[in-house]
C-alpha cells in the first residue's frame, strides 16, 4: 500500500506537470503578444520542473524513495571535528527543510568544548534517501581554526553515514535474546542538564555489535520504538552490503570501505572552493552550499553512479 500511494504521487505530478504544458501551448496558439512575458516565465519554470522530474527517473533503486537515517561523526581533528561535525549537521538539516522533509534529531551527543561527537537525525519525505545517499562518506574543511590561538590552518574530517528507514515495510528477524537494552537519563540539548528519570534508551545488537542510542523523545517507550526503526535499518544495510560483497568478490572488484573514502573536501582558507573528489564537481560558493544548497552536488554524483551521460 505504501508503494502503491507512492506511485499515485508521483503519477499526480506528472499528470499535473503535462496540464500545465498543454495549457502553455493553448495560450501561445492565441498569438496575444501582452501574454508573451508570462509565457516565457512560465516555460522557464516548466523546464526546470522537467530537469527535476526527469532526474528523479533515474532514481530507480530499490529503496530511493525512502525515507532516510543520516549520522555524522566527528573524525580526527579533535574540537575543531567537533566543530565541522556540527557544521554538517546544521546542512542537512537546512537541506531536509529546503525540500520540504519532515527532520528529527533522533539522537546528539555534544563535544566537550565545541560542537558535537555524534548525531543522528532522521528524514521523511520522497526520494530523501535517493538524495542523501550521495553523501555518505568522509567530509574534508579546511579552515583558519577559531579555536587555535595562533589562528594556523588546520584540517577536520567528520563521517556521514546514511541507511534507508523502511519502517514495517521490509521485516527483518530481530530475536529478543539477541538484544541488550539501557536504559539512562537523556542530557539536553546543550548537554549541561540532565532529566530525572531513564527515558534515554541503548539498544545493543549482541551478535553484530550495532549499538543505537536514542534519547530526544519524551518517554522511554518512544525512544525504544525510535532506537529500534533505527537498528531495523541498520541490519538491513548490512545485510545488503554483505551481498554487495558476494557480488564484488564474484566480480573481482576491491571493495575499499572505511575512512580512506574521502569524498568531498571544503576549503575556507587560503581560497574558497567545495570539490567533490568522486566527480570533480566544484563550486565556489561555499557558504550556500553549508547553508544547505546540496542538490547540485547530490545531482552529480548521482548522475556519474547511475551513468547518465548529460
Amino acid at each position: 500500500m505504501q508503494r502503491l500511494s507512492s506511485l499515485n504521487e508521483e503519477k499526480a505530478l506528472w499528470d499535473q506537470f503535462t496540464h500545465r504544458v498543454q495549457d502553455n501551448l493553448e495560450l501561445v496558439t492565441l498569438g496575444d503578444e501582452s501574454l508573451a512575458e508570462d509565457l516565457s516565465a512560465e516555460t522557464e519554470t516548466l523546464e526546470r520542473e522537467m530537469e527535476k522530474l526527469e532526474f528523479q527517473l533515474l532514481l530507480s533503486g530499490p529503496h530511493d524513495r525512502s525515507d532516510a537515517i543520516l549520522a555524522v561523526h566527528a573524525g580526527a581533528g579533535g574540537t575543531d571535528s567537533q566543530d565541522w561535525a556540527e557544521m554538517l549537521l546544521r546542512m542537512y538539516l537546512r537541506w531536509g527543510e529546503a525540500q520540504g522533509h519532515k527532520v528529527e534529531i533522533v539522537d546528539q551527543i555534544a563535544g566537550e568544548e565545541a560542537g558535537i561527537k555524534r548525531a543522528m537525525v532522521a528524514l521523511s519525505g520522497r526520494y530523501a534517501y535517493g538524495y542523501l545517499r550521495a553523501e555518505r562518506g568522509v567530509h574534508r574543511l579546511v579552515r583558519l581554526s577559531p579555536f587555535d590561538a595562533a589562528h594556523r590552518r588546520h584540517t577536520s574530517f567528520a563521517l556521514v553515514e546514511v541507511w534507508p528507514d523502511l519502517g514495517e515495510e521490509v521485516s527483518v528477524s530481530i530475536d529478543p535474546n539477541d538484544l541488550q537494552i539501557d536504559t539512562f537519563r537523556a542530557s539536553s540539548a546543550g548537554g549541561q542538564h540532565m532529566q530525572k528519570n531513564e527515558t534515554a534508551v541503548r539498544i545493543t545488537h549482541l551478535p553484530t555489535g550495532i549499538s543505537i542510542s536514542c534519547q530526544n523523545e519524551r518517554s522511554q517507550s518512544q525512544n525504544k520504538e525510535t532506537a529500534m526503526r533505527v537498528l531495523r535499518a541498520r541490519l538491513i544495510q548490512l545485510e545488503e552490503e554483505k551481498l554487495q560483497e558476494e557480488i564484488d568478490e564474484l566480480k573481482g572488484e576491491h571493495v575499499d570501505a572505511g575512512w580512506g573514502n574521502q569524498i568531498r573536501s571544503y576549503v575556507l582558507h587560503p581560497y574558497q572552493m567545495v570539490k567533490d573528489h568522486r566527480t570533480n564537481h566544484e563550486t565556489g560558493n561555499i557558504q550556500a552550499v553549508l547553508d544547505g544548497q546540496l542538490n547540485e552536488l547530490m545531482e552529480a554524483y548521482l548522475r556519474h553512479t547511475l551513468g547518465d551521460e548529460r
